[in-house]
């Protein structure tokens, strides 16, 4: 059966469908553990432990989901510090976020089999 050339157009568009949703899945996958990874290290700083810590990891999950910025994960963060005392500066929970992200980004590349 010969295909028309409007076969070969949905073709590659589904493809390019299917290549988008599983980007977007993974650069969600990636975001999620990198909250996760950055969770566990704010939590040990703020000297949270058990259910403390993991609502805790939850609730920064649950902000960069529902985000409307992209800085509102690091504000939360900054703002739980400063009232707890703990003082790091802006710059360095910056680069936090930044190294949680490339290991997030190796363990869920390393899931995937990429």
């Amino acid at each position: 059966m010969e295909h028309s050339s409007g076969d070969g157009f949905k073709d590659r568009e589904h493809s390019f469908e299917t290549k988008y949703f599983h980007d977007e899945e993974l650069t969600f996958r990636v975001h999620a553990k990198r909250n996760h990874l950055f969770g566990l290290w704010v939590v040990s700083l703020l000297g949270y432990t058990d259910e403390k810590a993991d609502l805790y990891i939850e609730e920064i999950i649950i902000v960069d989901m529902q985000r409307t910025h992209e800085e509102d994960v690091l504000h939360k963060v900054l703002k739980d510090f400063e009232a707890a005392k703990v003082d790091i500066s802006e710059h360095r929970l910056r680069k936090k976020l930044e190294e949680c992200e490339e290991a997030a980004k190796k363990i869920i590349m390393n899931d995937e089999g990429l």
